[in-house]
Protein backbone atom coordinates (compact mmCIF):
# COMPACT_ATOMS: atom_id res chain seq x y z
CA UNK A 1 0.00 0.00 0.00
CA UNK A 2 3.06 2.26 -0.27
CA UNK A 3 2.15 5.56 -1.92
CA UNK A 4 -1.59 4.85 -1.73
CA UNK A 5 -3.89 7.20 0.18
CA UNK A 6 -5.82 4.47 2.00
CA UNK A 7 -7.85 7.01 3.99
CA UNK A 8 -9.18 8.69 0.83
CA UNK A 9 -9.98 5.28 -0.65
CA UNK A 10 -12.00 4.42 2.45
CA UNK A 11 -13.80 7.78 2.38
CA UNK A 12 -14.81 7.26 -1.27
CA UNK A 13 -16.17 3.78 -0.52
CA UNK A 14 -18.02 5.12 2.52
CA UNK A 15 -19.51 8.03 0.54
CA UNK A 16 -20.77 5.63 -2.14
CA UNK A 17 -22.46 3.55 0.57
CA UNK A 18 -23.86 6.66 2.26
CA UNK A 19 -25.34 7.82 -1.06
CA UNK A 20 -27.09 4.46 -1.42
CA UNK A 21 -28.48 4.68 2.12
CA UNK A 22 -29.72 8.24 1.59
CA UNK A 23 -31.45 7.44 -1.70
CA UNK A 24 -33.14 4.39 -0.17
CA UNK A 25 -34.36 6.46 2.77
CA UNK A 26 -35.62 9.31 0.55
CA UNK A 27 -37.17 7.10 -2.16
CA UNK A 28 -40.76 7.07 -0.81
CA UNK A 29 -40.81 10.87 -0.72
CA UNK A 30 -38.37 11.99 -3.40
CA UNK A 31 -37.17 10.28 -6.60
CA UNK A 32 -33.50 11.22 -6.28
CA UNK A 33 -30.75 9.60 -8.32
CA UNK A 34 -27.89 8.03 -6.39
CA UNK A 35 -25.53 9.48 -9.02
CA UNK A 36 -26.43 13.00 -7.92
CA UNK A 37 -25.63 12.30 -4.29
CA UNK A 38 -22.34 10.64 -5.22
CA UNK A 39 -21.34 13.78 -7.12
CA UNK A 40 -22.48 16.12 -4.35
CA UNK A 41 -20.74 14.06 -1.65
CA UNK A 42 -17.57 14.08 -3.76
CA UNK A 43 -17.65 17.89 -3.99
CA UNK A 44 -18.50 18.31 -0.29
CA UNK A 45 -15.80 15.98 1.04
CA UNK A 46 -13.27 16.85 -1.68
CA UNK A 47 -10.38 19.32 -1.53
CA UNK A 48 -12.45 22.41 -2.44
CA UNK A 49 -14.83 22.19 0.55
CA UNK A 50 -14.14 19.96 3.58
CA UNK A 51 -10.88 18.51 2.21
CA UNK A 52 -11.49 15.13 3.86
CA UNK A 53 -10.29 13.10 0.87
CA UNK A 54 -8.38 13.63 -2.37
CA UNK A 55 -8.00 11.81 -5.66
CA UNK A 56 -4.61 10.15 -6.18
CA UNK A 57 -3.41 7.87 -8.98
CA UNK A 58 -4.86 4.82 -7.23
CA UNK A 59 -8.39 6.16 -6.76
CA UNK A 60 -8.29 7.82 -10.19
CA UNK A 61 -7.51 4.41 -11.69
CA UNK A 62 -10.62 2.95 -10.05
CA UNK A 63 -12.59 5.94 -11.28
CA UNK A 64 -11.53 5.18 -14.84
CA UNK A 65 -12.54 1.55 -14.38
CA UNK A 66 -15.92 2.78 -13.22
CA UNK A 67 -16.21 4.99 -16.31
CA UNK A 68 -15.47 1.98 -18.50
CA UNK A 69 -18.16 -0.04 -16.71
CA UNK A 70 -20.63 2.84 -17.01
CA UNK A 71 -20.25 2.81 -20.78
CA UNK A 72 -20.36 -0.98 -20.81
CA UNK A 73 -23.88 -0.80 -19.39
CA UNK A 74 -24.75 1.96 -21.86
CA UNK A 75 -23.80 -0.39 -24.69
CA UNK A 76 -25.32 -3.44 -22.99
CA UNK A 77 -28.77 -1.88 -22.66
CA UNK A 78 -28.91 -0.97 -26.35
CA UNK A 79 -30.71 -3.80 -28.09
CA UNK A 80 -30.52 -2.90 -31.79
CA UNK A 81 -33.20 -5.45 -32.59
CA UNK A 82 -35.53 -3.43 -30.40
CA UNK A 83 -34.61 0.12 -31.44
CA UNK A 84 -34.06 -0.47 -35.16
CA UNK A 85 -36.47 1.13 -37.58
CA UNK A 86 -38.33 4.27 -36.60
CA UNK A 87 -36.73 4.78 -33.14
CA UNK A 88 -33.20 4.62 -34.55
CA UNK A 89 -34.07 6.76 -37.58
CA UNK A 90 -35.54 9.50 -35.40
CA UNK A 91 -32.57 9.26 -33.03
CA UNK A 92 -30.05 9.67 -35.87
CA UNK A 93 -31.91 12.64 -37.38
CA UNK A 94 -32.37 14.14 -33.92
CA UNK A 95 -28.69 13.94 -33.06
CA UNK A 96 -27.78 15.43 -36.44
CA UNK A 97 -30.12 18.34 -35.71
CA UNK A 98 -28.63 18.65 -32.22
CA UNK A 99 -25.13 18.83 -33.70
CA UNK A 100 -26.17 21.62 -36.09
CA UNK A 101 -27.81 23.54 -33.25
CA UNK A 102 -24.87 22.96 -30.91
CA UNK A 103 -22.19 24.15 -33.32
CA UNK A 104 -24.28 27.12 -34.47
CA UNK A 105 -24.94 28.30 -30.91
CA UNK A 106 -21.35 27.62 -29.83
CA UNK A 107 -20.06 29.56 -32.84
CA UNK A 108 -22.12 32.51 -31.63
CA UNK A 109 -20.57 32.17 -28.16
CA UNK A 110 -17.09 32.01 -29.70
CA UNK A 111 -17.69 35.13 -31.82
CA UNK A 112 -18.57 37.09 -28.67
CA UNK A 113 -15.54 35.77 -26.75
CA UNK A 114 -17.59 33.76 -24.26
CA UNK A 115 -15.86 30.51 -25.26
CA UNK A 116 -12.56 29.79 -27.01
CA UNK A 117 -13.60 26.98 -29.37
CA UNK A 118 -17.03 26.31 -30.82
CA UNK A 119 -15.94 22.76 -31.71
CA UNK A 120 -15.32 21.60 -28.14
CA UNK A 121 -18.14 23.56 -26.53
CA UNK A 122 -20.62 22.48 -29.22
CA UNK A 123 -19.57 18.84 -28.93
CA UNK A 124 -20.15 18.97 -25.16
CA UNK A 125 -23.64 20.43 -25.68
CA UNK A 126 -24.68 17.61 -28.05
CA UNK A 127 -24.34 14.67 -25.64
CA UNK A 128 -26.75 12.52 -23.64
CA UNK A 129 -25.80 10.61 -20.48
CA UNK A 130 -27.68 7.40 -21.29
CA UNK A 131 -25.30 5.40 -19.11
CA UNK A 132 -26.23 7.62 -16.17
CA UNK A 133 -29.93 7.46 -17.03
CA UNK A 134 -30.19 3.67 -17.35
CA UNK A 135 -30.33 2.91 -13.58
CA UNK A 136 -32.87 5.74 -13.17
CA UNK A 137 -35.00 4.37 -16.01
CA UNK A 138 -34.69 0.81 -14.72
CA UNK A 139 -35.82 1.84 -11.23
CA UNK A 140 -38.75 3.76 -12.73
CA UNK A 141 -39.81 0.77 -14.86
CA UNK A 142 -39.32 2.73 -18.10
CA UNK A 143 -36.94 0.44 -20.00
CA UNK A 144 -39.62 -2.03 -21.27
CA UNK A 145 -42.02 0.73 -22.42
CA UNK A 146 -42.51 2.32 -25.83
CA UNK A 147 -41.20 5.56 -24.37
CA UNK A 148 -38.14 3.71 -23.08
CA UNK A 149 -37.43 2.35 -26.57
CA UNK A 150 -37.39 5.82 -28.12
CA UNK A 151 -35.30 7.19 -25.26
CA UNK A 152 -32.75 4.35 -25.51
CA UNK A 153 -32.36 5.04 -29.24
CA UNK A 154 -31.99 8.80 -28.69
CA UNK A 155 -29.52 8.18 -25.86
CA UNK A 156 -27.50 5.71 -27.93
CA UNK A 157 -26.99 8.30 -30.66
CA UNK A 158 -26.35 11.05 -28.10
CA UNK A 159 -23.61 8.97 -26.52
CA UNK A 160 -22.04 6.94 -29.34
CA UNK A 161 -21.88 9.93 -31.74
CA UNK A 162 -19.90 12.11 -29.30
CA UNK A 163 -17.63 9.15 -28.46
CA UNK A 164 -16.67 8.99 -32.14
CA UNK A 165 -16.12 12.76 -32.15
CA UNK A 166 -13.79 12.47 -29.15
CA UNK A 167 -11.93 9.58 -30.76
CA UNK A 168 -11.60 10.95 -34.30
CA UNK A 169 -11.53 14.72 -33.93
CA UNK A 170 -11.30 16.24 -30.48
CA UNK A 171 -8.42 14.28 -28.98
CA UNK A 172 -6.36 13.83 -32.14
CA UNK A 173 -4.40 16.01 -34.52
CA UNK A 174 -4.44 13.26 -37.17
CA UNK A 175 -8.11 12.33 -37.81
CA UNK A 176 -7.31 10.19 -40.87
CA UNK A 177 -4.82 8.10 -38.89
CA UNK A 178 -7.26 7.76 -36.02
CA UNK A 179 -10.00 6.75 -38.46
CA UNK A 180 -7.86 3.87 -39.75
CA UNK A 181 -7.13 2.73 -36.19
CA UNK A 182 -10.81 2.99 -35.33
CA UNK A 183 -11.73 0.95 -38.40
CA UNK A 184 -9.27 -1.77 -37.35
CA UNK A 185 -10.68 -1.71 -33.81
CA UNK A 186 -14.25 -2.05 -35.11
CA UNK A 187 -13.29 -4.94 -37.40
CA UNK A 188 -11.63 -6.71 -34.48
CA UNK A 189 -14.67 -6.06 -32.28
CA UNK A 190 -17.00 -7.46 -34.96
CA UNK A 191 -14.85 -10.60 -35.25
CA UNK A 192 -14.99 -11.04 -31.47
CA UNK A 193 -18.75 -10.53 -31.54
CA UNK A 194 -19.26 -13.11 -34.31
CA UNK A 195 -17.09 -15.69 -32.56
CA UNK A 196 -18.92 -15.02 -29.32
CA UNK A 197 -22.33 -15.44 -30.92
CA UNK A 198 -21.34 -18.64 -32.72
CA UNK A 199 -20.00 -20.26 -29.56
CA UNK A 200 -22.35 -18.76 -26.98
CA UNK A 201 -25.10 -21.34 -27.38
CA UNK A 202 -22.63 -24.14 -26.69
CA UNK A 203 -20.90 -22.49 -23.75
CA UNK A 204 -23.72 -20.80 -21.90
CA UNK A 205 -25.14 -23.93 -20.20
CA UNK A 206 -21.69 -24.50 -18.67
CA UNK A 207 -21.25 -20.85 -17.74
CA UNK A 208 -24.74 -20.68 -16.25
CA UNK A 209 -23.89 -23.49 -13.84
CA UNK A 210 -21.04 -21.38 -12.45
CA UNK A 211 -23.28 -18.44 -11.49
CA UNK A 212 -24.00 -19.92 -8.08
CA UNK A 213 -20.50 -21.27 -7.53
CA UNK A 214 -17.34 -19.58 -6.30
CA UNK A 215 -15.76 -19.66 -9.78
CA UNK A 216 -18.31 -17.11 -11.21
CA UNK A 217 -16.85 -17.88 -14.65
CA UNK A 218 -19.44 -15.98 -16.68
CA UNK A 219 -18.96 -12.80 -14.65
CA UNK A 220 -15.17 -13.10 -14.79
CA UNK A 221 -15.20 -13.51 -18.57
CA UNK A 222 -17.47 -10.48 -18.96
CA UNK A 223 -15.14 -8.37 -16.82
CA UNK A 224 -12.15 -9.55 -18.90
CA UNK A 225 -14.02 -8.54 -22.07
CA UNK A 226 -14.83 -5.07 -20.70
CA UNK A 227 -11.36 -4.18 -19.50
CA UNK A 228 -9.65 -6.02 -22.34
CA UNK A 229 -11.39 -3.86 -24.93
CA UNK A 230 -10.89 -0.76 -22.78
CA UNK A 231 -7.15 -1.52 -22.58
CA UNK A 232 -6.98 -2.26 -26.31
CA UNK A 233 -8.75 1.00 -27.16
CA UNK A 234 -6.35 2.93 -24.92
CA UNK A 235 -3.29 1.20 -26.41
CA UNK A 236 -4.50 2.08 -29.91
CA UNK A 237 -4.87 5.71 -28.90
CA UNK A 238 -8.66 5.54 -28.86
CA UNK A 239 -10.84 6.70 -26.01
CA UNK A 240 -11.49 4.17 -23.25
CA UNK A 241 -15.20 5.02 -23.44
CA UNK A 242 -15.32 3.34 -26.84
CA UNK A 243 -13.87 0.11 -25.45
CA UNK A 244 -16.45 -0.11 -22.67
CA UNK A 245 -19.32 0.74 -25.02
CA UNK A 246 -18.32 -1.88 -27.60
CA UNK A 247 -17.88 -4.51 -24.87
CA UNK A 248 -21.46 -3.87 -23.79
CA UNK A 249 -22.71 -4.24 -27.36
CA UNK A 250 -20.81 -7.53 -27.79
CA UNK A 251 -22.15 -8.95 -24.52
CA UNK A 252 -25.74 -8.01 -25.45
CA UNK A 253 -25.30 -9.60 -28.91
CA UNK A 254 -23.90 -12.82 -27.50
CA UNK A 255 -26.81 -13.12 -25.05
CA UNK A 256 -29.57 -12.48 -27.58
CA UNK A 257 -32.30 -15.02 -27.02
CA UNK A 258 -30.50 -16.38 -23.96
CA UNK A 259 -30.66 -13.54 -21.44
CA UNK A 260 -29.78 -14.72 -17.95
CA UNK A 261 -31.33 -12.57 -15.23
CA UNK A 262 -28.97 -13.83 -12.54
CA UNK A 263 -25.94 -13.03 -14.72
CA UNK A 264 -27.21 -9.49 -15.34
CA UNK A 265 -27.84 -8.94 -11.64
CA UNK A 266 -24.29 -10.01 -10.78
CA UNK A 267 -22.79 -7.68 -13.40
CA UNK A 268 -24.97 -4.89 -12.07
CA UNK A 269 -23.69 -5.58 -8.55
CA UNK A 270 -20.06 -5.38 -9.70
CA UNK A 271 -20.64 -2.23 -11.76
CA UNK A 272 -23.16 -0.14 -9.85
CA UNK A 273 -22.27 -1.55 -6.45
CA UNK A 274 -18.54 -0.83 -6.57
CA UNK A 275 -16.79 0.53 -9.67
CA UNK A 276 -19.23 3.09 -11.11
CA UNK A 277 -19.70 4.97 -7.79
CA UNK A 278 -15.92 5.50 -7.81
CA UNK A 279 -16.23 7.45 -11.06
CA UNK A 280 -18.97 9.76 -9.79
CA UNK A 281 -17.48 10.38 -6.32
CA UNK A 282 -14.01 11.08 -7.75
CA UNK A 283 -15.58 13.29 -10.46
CA UNK A 284 -17.12 15.36 -7.68
CA UNK A 285 -13.79 15.55 -5.87
CA UNK A 286 -12.00 16.66 -9.06
CA UNK A 287 -14.63 19.29 -9.85
CA UNK A 288 -12.95 22.72 -9.79
CA UNK A 289 -15.39 24.55 -7.54
CA UNK A 290 -12.98 27.45 -6.99
CA UNK A 291 -12.78 28.10 -10.75
CA UNK A 292 -16.57 28.31 -10.83
CA UNK A 293 -17.36 30.44 -7.77
CA UNK A 294 -14.33 32.75 -8.09
CA UNK A 295 -15.26 33.78 -11.63
CA UNK A 296 -18.39 35.92 -12.13
CA UNK A 297 -18.34 35.06 -15.84
CA UNK A 298 -18.33 31.33 -15.04
CA UNK A 299 -21.31 31.77 -12.72
CA UNK A 300 -23.17 33.53 -15.52
CA UNK A 301 -22.21 30.86 -18.04
CA UNK A 302 -23.63 28.05 -15.92
CA UNK A 303 -27.37 28.85 -16.30
CA UNK A 304 -26.77 29.80 -19.95
CA UNK A 305 -25.15 26.44 -20.71
CA UNK A 306 -27.84 24.58 -18.78
CA UNK A 307 -30.48 26.25 -20.94
CA UNK A 308 -28.49 25.38 -24.08
CA UNK A 309 -28.49 21.71 -23.05
CA UNK A 310 -32.27 21.81 -23.23
CA UNK A 311 -32.31 23.68 -26.53
CA UNK A 312 -29.75 21.48 -28.25
CA UNK A 313 -30.95 18.06 -27.09
CA UNK A 314 -34.54 18.91 -26.14
CA UNK A 315 -35.74 20.74 -29.23
CA UNK A 316 -35.30 17.73 -31.60
CA UNK A 317 -37.41 15.63 -29.19
CA UNK A 318 -40.21 18.19 -29.26
CA UNK A 319 -40.13 18.57 -33.05
CA UNK A 320 -39.37 15.12 -34.48
CA UNK A 321 -41.47 12.83 -32.25
CA UNK A 322 -44.87 14.48 -32.78
CA UNK A 323 -46.27 11.48 -34.68
CA UNK A 324 -45.10 8.81 -32.22
CA UNK A 325 -45.32 10.37 -28.74
CA UNK A 326 -47.84 12.55 -26.96
CA UNK A 327 -46.90 16.10 -25.99
CA UNK A 328 -46.23 15.22 -22.33
CA UNK A 329 -44.01 12.30 -23.34
CA UNK A 330 -42.12 14.47 -25.84
CA UNK A 331 -41.42 16.95 -23.04
CA UNK A 332 -40.18 14.09 -20.82
CA UNK A 333 -37.99 12.83 -23.68
CA UNK A 334 -36.56 16.34 -24.07
CA UNK A 335 -35.55 16.56 -20.40
CA UNK A 336 -34.10 13.04 -20.31
CA UNK A 337 -32.16 13.62 -23.56
CA UNK A 338 -30.72 16.88 -22.18
CA UNK A 339 -29.24 15.07 -19.16
CA UNK A 340 -25.47 15.19 -19.62
CA UNK A 341 -22.37 14.45 -17.57
CA UNK A 342 -19.72 11.77 -18.32
CA UNK A 343 -18.98 12.92 -21.87
CA UNK A 344 -19.01 16.57 -20.79
CA UNK A 345 -16.31 15.71 -18.25
CA UNK A 346 -14.31 13.87 -20.94
CA UNK A 347 -14.63 16.63 -23.56
CA UNK A 348 -13.81 19.48 -21.18
CA UNK A 349 -10.78 17.58 -19.87
CA UNK A 350 -9.40 17.18 -23.40
CA UNK A 351 -10.22 20.80 -24.28
CA UNK A 352 -8.46 22.27 -21.22
CA UNK A 353 -5.39 20.10 -21.80
CA UNK A 354 -5.16 21.34 -25.42
CA UNK A 355 -5.71 24.97 -24.45
CA UNK A 356 -9.04 25.10 -26.30
CA UNK A 357 -11.14 25.91 -23.23
CA UNK A 358 -10.72 28.08 -20.14
CA UNK A 359 -10.88 26.32 -16.78
CA UNK A 360 -13.78 28.59 -15.81
CA UNK A 361 -15.75 27.52 -18.90
CA UNK A 362 -14.98 23.86 -18.21
CA UNK A 363 -16.17 24.28 -14.61
CA UNK A 364 -19.37 25.97 -15.83
CA UNK A 365 -20.03 23.18 -18.35
CA UNK A 366 -19.44 20.42 -15.81
CA UNK A 367 -21.48 22.30 -13.22
CA UNK A 368 -24.36 22.68 -15.68
CA UNK A 369 -24.08 18.98 -16.51
CA UNK A 370 -24.25 18.10 -12.81
CA UNK A 371 -27.38 20.23 -12.39
CA UNK A 372 -28.89 18.57 -15.48
CA UNK A 373 -28.24 15.17 -13.88
CA UNK A 374 -29.87 16.40 -10.66
CA UNK A 375 -32.92 18.17 -12.10
CA UNK A 376 -33.80 16.93 -15.58
CA UNK A 377 -34.47 13.23 -14.74
CA UNK A 378 -36.71 14.35 -11.87
CA UNK A 379 -38.72 16.52 -14.26
CA UNK A 380 -38.86 13.74 -16.86
CA UNK A 381 -39.96 11.20 -14.28
CA UNK A 382 -42.70 13.52 -13.00
CA UNK A 383 -43.96 14.12 -16.54
CA UNK A 384 -44.11 10.36 -17.09
CA UNK A 385 -45.69 9.51 -13.74
CA UNK A 386 -49.21 9.52 -15.19
CA UNK A 387 -48.41 7.45 -18.27
CA UNK A 388 -51.26 5.30 -19.62
CA UNK A 389 -51.86 1.98 -17.88
CA UNK A 390 -51.52 0.12 -21.22
CA UNK A 391 -47.94 1.32 -21.58
CA UNK A 392 -46.75 0.25 -18.17
CA UNK A 393 -44.60 -2.89 -18.09
CA UNK A 394 -46.37 -6.06 -17.09
CA UNK A 395 -45.56 -7.35 -13.61
CA UNK A 396 -42.92 -10.04 -13.47
CA UNK A 397 -44.20 -13.60 -13.34
CA UNK A 398 -43.94 -15.32 -10.01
Amino acid sequence: MSGVDASSFLVIVALAALAGVAVTALEPRMALSVVVLELLFGILFGPDVLDVARVDDFTDFFGNLGLGMLFFFAGYEIDFERIRGRPLELAAVGWGLSLVLAYSLAAGLESTGIVLSFLYTGSALATTAIGTLIPILRDAGELPTKFGTYLLAAGAMGEFGPILLITLVLSSSHPAHEALILFAFVVLAVIVALLTVRTAWRGWPVLERTLESSSQLAVRLAVVLVFGLVALASELGLDLLLGGFVAGLITRTSLRGYEVTLFESKLTAVGYGFLIPFFFVTSGMKFDLDALISSPSAMLKLPLLLALFLVVRGMPALILYRTVLERRDRAALAFYSATELPLVVAITTVAVELGKMRTSTAAALVGAAMISTLVFPLVGRRLRRERPLAERPAPAAA
